[in-house]
């Protein structure tokens, strides 16, 4: 959602009515995964993409019946070898989208507060037939907006929604409770991931430009100005030229940041790992050889870190791709956390 709630909430502010297409079901080789996005207003403005380009004008001619009609439509499209050859795949597969009218109400401005919080959220989209739009809006505390249409309902979406927060995952599925069935998309929208690196050494200029590429907010810490220069991080989200211990008291460390111990000085290195070591972030490594992470290890025992959360750093950092320049090791550590998030 985030990559188009920018959009779509300035046309909202000018007055444009606007639909919002949402992938719910995927087969074979579909373009775009599960919770991809296309929100269409009624001036013809688009962004986000639920196709690569396959479907994308039959459902913006669809979006704009919703807009006029207020009524939620559910579309199955099927994509041809040929499409798919078209937009980079191999083969085609099935997609599912369903296109609602963007409502600005109680479960709308909920979903919106929680991702400007940066606040993991789960909204349980209706896919029957409905003269509306019906969803949920699930936050990690149980406290929900709008509705499903019976208070059965929205109590048994409230718990699997809790359930799917935990680990984060979008699915499909049907809920039965009351008597009652309903056919739902449980939509996840995780806040953006984080990633910090401590130290701003050559590595750290190749592996920011890429995280960018890949979605993270980066952030940079080293209180060497000579390296936490302006001019070499242009391209950083922060750069924060203090002591780890000084600006990790200020960033957020959740499950959703990634951190990055790139200095191999003790100086550096010991505080910023007593503290993330110590967090709920979900990965941590550390940059040096054998021997430094050693006296790393020693320097996080006298602190009196357990074996289990010194366990925790992957080092040395990186998969190991045998590449050596700083472009290469930035390329091993960027897919060692990817590989992570995966539970690879």
């Amino acid at each position: 959602m985030q990559e188009v709630l920018t959009d779509l909430r300035r046309w909202l502010e000018d007055g444009k009515r606007a639909a919002l297409g949402t992938v719910v079901k995927v087969w074979g080789s579909a373009p775009r995964q599960s919770g991809s996005k296309l929100v269409v207003s009624s001036a013809g403005d688009i962004s986000g993409s639920v196709s690569n380009g396959c479907v994308e004008g039959a459902v913006i001619e669809e979006a704009r019946e919703v807009m006029q009609s207020g009524t939620p439509r559910l579309l199955h499209f099927g994509v041809t070898n040929e499409e798919a050859w078209a937009v980079g795949l191999t083969c085609g597969g099935e997609i599912e989208v369903l296109v609602e009218p963007v409502v600005d109400d109680e479960a709308w401005q909920q979903l919106v507060r929680s991702i400007e919080a940066e606040e993991p959220v789960v909204t349980a989209r209706f896919l029957g037939k409905s003269d509306g739009v019906r969803q949920l809006v699930v936050r990690p505390d149980g406290s929900t907006a709008g509705s499903l249409g019976s208070e059965h309902m929205d109590a048994a979406a409230t718990s699997r929604g809790q359930e799917l927060l935990a680990d984060m995952t979008s699915v499909r599925t049907v809920v039965e409770a009351g008597g009652e069935s309903a056919d739902l998309f449980f939509d996840v929208t995780a806040p953006q991931p984080r990633l910090v690196l401590i130290g701003a050494g050559h590595v750290a200029i190749p592996l920011v430009a890429m995280a960018n590429a890949m979605g993270f907010h980066t952030i940079v810490v080293d209180p060497r100005t000579a390296f936490a220069a302006p001019e070499r991080f242009r391209h950083a989200d922060e750069l924060i030229p203090e002591w780890p211990q000084e600006a990790l008291a200020r960033v957020p460390i959740t499950r959703n940041t990634c951190v990055a111990v790139l200095s191999h000085d003790l100086k550096l290195d010991v505080p910023a790992l007593e503290i993330v070591l110590r967090s709920p972030a979900r990965y941590v490594g550390a940059l040096g050889s054998k021997r430094t992470h050693a006296k790393r290890i020693a320097a996080l025992e006298e602190k009196g870190l357990s074996d289990g959360e010194i366990a925790r750093i992957h080092a040395p950092i990186g998969l190991d791709l045998g590449g050596r320049k700083p472009e290469e090791i930035a390329l091993s550590i960027l897919a060692q956390i990817v590989a992570d998030g995966h539970g690879k």
